[in-house]
């Protein structure tokens, strides 16, 4: 047989890397494309249809239900992405390969982060949304998470000789976070709001997502093209061309195992490798203005400041709750308010050798160490303990703080700004993230919501880092630049003149300001509710702006920083602004309100390394920092005061005097400005172009986090009734003690747990508003409205001074009014009015805390407004819910009386004696039963129930007599859904505390003769 003449098999095969790119790129979009062309053509309907709605009110497929619901187009869908795998693995390696230096461990970090992306890619691919949906979700969230520093790092690595790649790169990441903005809104409108239609507006801007993340990686095809990267498979070739052999990478075992299936990576024609490029350029350009690579090592850094900036604000915004614990138990000053004065120990920095000790490397690790107590004392049982442990944790992060601020420590001050905001922004996230707690105060633990343990060893890491980190040069420092030289000397040649007592002024009122209304991202989202309809932003699913607004503050310091933009956030007109915002959000209420808070979010933050500057250049440490903190301390109290005027002497002046408060922080921090004869100079805030990197990127991130905690906190819980079919109404009043337990620790979770078991449809929480510095800038609210699932009306906001009235409803507020009630003497008084509708029936609600027993006037005006609003409603069915402070059936003009007679209501059980403070009463309801439970240790106060039954509609209540309202019964002889829960009962010892007291079970009244239900 002749001899073949077939040509010798090829040695090796070469491929252009920039074809495997091309092969990702492909197999992406058919895998999407083809799954979304099936699916409408084989399934339309049942892929556009939803929970809410279907046809034709939907009618565009989300990602999910194209890709995961259906055979074939599942199928086909999951078979391209198998398929694809491999070209994505491989543009990941050939992507770092590319990226790679010897300066810098990024792109091995993008690379595992990229490896990453794929698994979870798989996840949410191959677990679908049917399979199982929370597990579909959260790899779906890891995804999009994981997308920040993938995209972020890929823009950061590519060589600035591919143009093209970085400008694709950068344009569809910002477009890919830009589209979260509107998909998150539509997704709450869709989720929350349940509105149909929303879901395919939803759906546009999901898949805009998958489209732009598939742009984004497809700029890999353009940089492989320009570096003319080939990969060979077979044996290594020859010849002159420049190459690498990629086995020189591997393992050694793994290359002599694979012998015949050796690639290789060449750069062909005779350009230069453009890695070795990259790297000459790089060391060309070393300064940190001209680098293009985010250094791992400086990075960390840099994100350890950030939480050393995030643990002091933590400790800062937990003393004054801590010490006001005290303070509330007994309506008067306890001596616990002297701990305020920690925060004056920068006065100590007065001694020179001291002075000395702090601003070395050790001596600020001994204090970051010493602060960190402040986190650790949640392991205190004793609230005085607590208190002993944050007071010394506040004096040392305050002494700490103003070492740094004052730049002795070596920092450009500058920088030290940025920190100082940025840490502020964290805490706010944080809080958003916990419902409205701080994961890391001393009096959060983890049965409260505490992440302690988590905090302390951040902290310490943090800590680590600033102690073993090199000492950065003067043209290395991610935060140093020019600038620390002019501040230096600017700093030396301060002779005295300069005004520093007016910067201090500033200063100490700048930090009150942000403590007071930007420490907390709902807060000025309180000061500007109005109730139902609700016209204005809500605190669970708007409080992301209140990020941004801050984002972009702290990004204007940024963008304006260096002698030129020194100049304009100095300006009078700048300051103008910032006044006009703070009168916008006094003066008005809603979505006009509140854009006057974001634009004084905006203001406040961005003139924090202005104002720092100037106190700074005074040189005079002690007494600076002494009138700074002091100017902290009388703002705490006389803001505490405009509320808490009746319990303290020398209060009244104060009473509710907000307005002339904040135009007293606004005056004072104008003192910092440009103005000619006080400060006709201007600071220079200098930044180096690492440390705005750095800056930019982390605002992003936290900016983007705020709105993914957003839409996971959004209640997923649809409110509704517990018992629909008998058309039950269980109605309770409950007085918190501003959401702090009789051990000092927050009692959201443990009200949250009595509630749920009650089963609770309308509740009225009393003592609530939390949004001051002295609770801790608080929402009580959170735990109980995500997780039980109410609508929500906060009441009077905390610029109108009452102590806080709240409903919950699982029945739709069709309307609310708040009212102040009449309070010459004592503290002012709120109330909510709101008509429900219950099962198709318009029931009026009130929910009320009246003044106390030392001002009989008030307590009788009260009665009569209250009295008032009740009747002009009548016939129609109300209940009434409050804290009265009258003994059952007092004759005038005590309020019972007044509000039982003028009000036109009914008493839930006159028969009961044993009441002072807290009554239910009623009209137009068969009321069924009537519980009082024990507070175990959550507050001082019990909670009260009353069990109605809403009439069939238009028909009401047949019988209203006395006799027909009385008629008592056994538990038994009632149906089984009218029955409240069985543990409660004192003989099987009640539950978690609790238990039915005065009559030591709930009682029972039967239907009269004749209702209609």
């Amino acid at each position: 047989m002749a001899a073949s003449t077939t040509a010798p098999r090829p040695r090796w095969v070469v491929i252009e890397a920039a074809h495997i790119a091309r092969a990702h790129t492909i197999l992406s979009f058919a895998a999407f494309l083809t799954a979304l062309a099936v699916g409408c053509w084989l399934h339309y309907e049942k892929i556009v249809k939803n929970g809410v709605a279907g046809y034709p009110e939907e009618w565009f497929p989300s990602v999910s239900a194209t890709i995961g619901d259906w055979y074939p187009e599942r199928n086909i869908f999951q078979i391209l992405i198998a398929l694809n795998s491999g070209p994505r693995l491989a543009v990941v390696f050939l992507q770092y390969y590319l990226h790679r230096t010897e300066a810098s461990r990024l792109p091995g970090f993008v690379a595992i982060t990229g490896i990453l992306r794929t698994l979870t890619c798989g996840g949410w691919v191959y677990i679908t949304s049917t399979d199982d949906h929370d597990a579909h979700d959260v790899l779906m969230i890891s995804y999009i998470v994981l997308n920040i520093p993938w995209m972020f790092g890929s823009i950061a690595c590519t060589p600035v000789q591919y143009g093209a790649a970085k400008r694709r790169r950068r344009n569809a990441a910002i477009t890919f976070w830009l589209l979260l903005v509107p998909m998150i809104y539509f997704f709450i409108q869709h989720k929350v709001h349940r509105i149909p239609g929303a879901y395919t507006k939803y759906s546009f801007f999901e898949w805009g997502l998958i489209f732009f993340d598939i742009i984004h990686d497809s700029a890999a095809e353009l940089e492989l093209r320009a570096a003319d990267l080939k990969v060979t498979i077979g044996d290594s070739l020859g010849g002159a061309s420049e190459k690498v052999d990629i086995s020189d990478e591997m393992p050694k075992t793994l290359s002599e195992a694979t012998p015949s299936f050796t690639p290789t990576v060449q750069y062909a024609g005779s350009e230069k490798n453009p890695l070795n490029a990259s790297v000459t350029d790089h060391a060309e350009s070393s300064s940190p203005k001209q680098s293009t690579t985010w250094h791992v090592s400086s990075g960390l850094s840099f994100l350890s400041d950030v939480y050393l900036s995030f643990m002091f604000w933590s400790i800062l915004t937990s003393l004054t709750p801590t010490l006001f614990y005290f303070s509330v138990w007994r309506l008067g000053f306890t001596g616990s308010e002297a701990a305020l004065v920690s925060s004056l120990s920068p006065v100590l920095l007065g001694w020179s050798w001291f002075r000395e000790c702090c601003r070395s490397r050790s001596g600020r690790t001994v204090l970051h160490v010493f602060s960190l107590a402040g986190l650790g004392a949640y392991v205190l049982e004793r609230p005085e303990d607590r208190l002993a442990v944050v007071f010394f944790a506040n004096a040392v992060a305050c002494l700490g703080a103003a070492i740094d601020w004052a730049g002795l420590s070596g920092s450009d001050v500058g920088y030290q700004g940025i920190l100082m905001g940025l840490g502020l922004l964290l805490t706010s996230l944080a809080k958003h993230a916990n419902h409205s707690n701080n994961p890391v105060w001393p009096f959060i633990d983890d049965r409260s919501g505490g992440y302690n343990k988590t905090g302390i060893v951040l902290g310490l890491l943090a800590i680590y880092n600033f102690y073993t980190r090199e000492v950065p040069s003067q043209a290395s420092s991610p935060h140093s630049d020019k600038g620390v030289a002019h501040e230096s000397a600017e700093r030396r040649n301060a002779d005295g003149s300069s005004p520093w007592f007016y910067n201090a002024l500033a200063f100490g009122s700048l930090i009150f300001t942000l403590h007071e209304l930007l420490a907390e991202s709902s807060t000025t989202i309180a000061w500007s509710w109005t109730g139902y309809p609700i016209k204005g932003p809500e605190p669970n699913r708007h409080g992301s702006l209140t990020h941004i607004a801050q984002a972009v503050g702290i990004l204007i310091a940024i963008v304006f920083s260096g002698p030129s933009g020194s100049t304009l956030i100095s300006h009078p007109l700048w300051y103008a602004f910032g006044s006009a915002s703070a009168y916008v959000m006094y003066s008005y209420k809603d979505w006009l309100g509140y854009f006057g808070a974001m634009g004084l979010a905006a203001f406040l933050m961005s003139v924090i390394p202005m104002i720092m500057q100037r106190v700074a250049s005074s040189g005079k440490v002690a007494r600076t920092y002494f009138v700074v903190w002091l100017v902290v301390i009388l703002f705490d109290v006389a803001s505490t005061f405009t509320v808490a005027y009746a319990f303290v002497p020398g209060g009244e002046p104060f009473r509710e005097r907000t307005d002339l408060v904040l135009a007293a922080q606004m005056t004072l921090i104008g003192l910092a400005f440009r103005w000619p004869g006080i400060n006709p100079t201007f600071p220079v805030v200098s930044l180096s172009s690492q440390a705005k990197a750095y800056a930019r990127r982390t605002l992003a991130v936290l900016s983007i986090l705020s709105f993914v905690v957003t839409l996971y906190r959004s209640p997923s819980n649809i409110p509704k009734p517990y018992r629909p079919g008998s058309r039950i109404v269980r109605a309770g009043i409950w007085t918190v003690h501003f959401g702090i337990d009789n051990e000092g620790r927050d009692s959201q979770r443990r009200m949250r747990d009595l509630i749920k078991d009650m089963e609770l449809d309308v509740v009225g929480l009393l003592e609530t508003d939390l949004h001051r510095v002295v609770f801790g800038n608080r929402d009580l609210t959170r735990v109980m409205a995500e997780e039980l699932g109410y609508f929500v009306d906060l009441g009077p906001g905390p610029n109108q001074h009452t102590w806080g009235a709240v409903l919950l409803s699982k029945f739709p507020i069709i309307n609310s009014t708040h009212h102040l009630l009449p309070s010459p003497h004592g503290e002012l008084a709120p109330a909510i009015e709101a008509v429900l509708d219950m099962y198709g029936t318009e029931v009026t609600v009130i929910v009320s805390h009246n003044g106390q027993e030392e001002t009989p006037l008030d307590r009788e005006l009260q009665a009569t407004e209250l009295a008032r609003i009740m009747s002009k409603t009548y016939p129609q069915p109300l209940i009434f819910l409050g804290y009265v402070v009258t003994k059952p059936l007092a004759s005038r003009p005590a309020p019972y009386e007044i509000m039982i007679t003028d009000g036109r209501v009914h008493d839930i059980d006159s028969k009961d004696w044993d009441r002072w403070c807290e009554y239910i009463m009623y009209r137009g309801l068969y009321r069924t039963a009537y519980a009082r439970v024990s507070r175990s240790t959550i507050t001082d106060t019990e909670l009260q129930i009353g069990q109605f039954v809403v009439p069939k509609h238009s028909v009401g209540v047949t019988n209203d007599t006395e006799p027909a309202r009385y008629l008592q019964a056994w538990k038994k002889e009632m149906p089984e859904d009218h029955w409240f829960p069985q543990e409660y009962m004192p003989e099987q010892g009640g539950r978690r505390g609790h238990q039915y007291h005065v009559f030591n079970t709930p009682l029972y009244y039967q239907f009269p003769e004749g209702a209609v239900l």
